[in-house]
């Protein structure tokens, strides 16, 4: 059998906006109120601790409008983790919400696509349609690890540890990664953008940050073959996913779940 982890979805901020802001296409929910939150996952197992991307910090958010409600850092630490002794982290892609705070893990090598370094430094990044949610001053901060030998690079899939595994999709960017990880439960996927929201993947309406429309479509039917249900597929930014599944402990209700757990409701 694979290796069973801990699944933590931990939220550090929260942005409120209409639910027009996260279509394409029209929608039924009209002008009515859908907010994002943002979240880093921890991935722990008895021996093992994994990070899946590492948000941003109180600069950015204000920059961007954003409502910063803790460092990433000290939920972790709510959850027993000291971010100075994370060794894996996983970039699922380098948006701004995703790939900041580098300060923050001293000691950690940086997991991340081929596709996603070459997009995000290549041509595509002199249209601000697509340079938009990068921040630069984050692009030069990877590169600058890769200097430092602290980047793996993937090319496509990969096996990360048993019961842990990153798989391409792309999409909302070139390069973004879902991470497949083995859980009491069964298969779990966290879906980071490849589905902001629950509704962008079951009403096949992507998100309006988006590379390739079509392969973010592919990408809704390649969660479902990798997850073990649509309850196991965790999206990147939806605030359902602290009200569906367990808190990390009774005192982080509201900011921190359990996503390796069946759902409560």
């Amino acid at each position: 059998m694979p290796q069973t982890y801990i699944i933590h979805a931990l939220k550090y901020a929260h942005h409120p906006r209409t639910a027009s802001d996260n279509f394409i296409g029209p929608t039924d929910f009209h002008e009515t109120s859908m907010p994002l939150d943002y979240f880093v996952w921890a991935i722990t197992s008895g021996k093992d601790t994994f990070l899946v991307d590492t948000g941003f910090n109180a600069e950015i958010a204000a920059k961007r409008g954003r409502t910063m409600l803790r460092c990433p850092s000290l939920s972790l630490a709510d959850i027993g983790i000291d971010a100075k002794h994370i060794k894996d982290v996983i970039i699922t892609h380098m948006h701004y919400d995703h790939v900041g705070n580098f300060d923050l893990f001293p000691s950690a090598s940086f997991h991340l696509q081929d596709r996603e370094m070459t997009f995000a430094t290549g041509r595509s990044m002199v249209t601000s349609f697509f340079n938009a949610a990068y921040n630069v001053d984050d692009v030069v901060g990877m590169v600058r690890k890769v200097y430092a030998g602290r980047v793996i690079f993937h090319n496509g899939d990969a096996e990360l540890a048993s019961g842990l595994s990153l798989h391409h999709v792309g999409g909302h960017t070139d390069g973004l990664m879902v991470v497949r990880v083995w859980t009491e439960r069964g298969w779990v996927v966290l879906a980071s953008d490849a589905s902001h929201l629950y509704a962008n993947m079951n009403n096949v309406n992507p998100f309006p940050i988006v590379y390739h429309a079509g392969k973010m479509v592919e990408g809704y039917k390649r969660l479902k073959e990798l997850a073990d249900s649509s309850q196991h597929i965790i999206p990147g930014h939806d605030p359902l996913v602290l009200k569906l599944y367990p808190p990390s402990s009774p005192q982080l209700r509201g900011m921190a779940a359990r996503v390796d757990l069946e759902p409560e409701y």
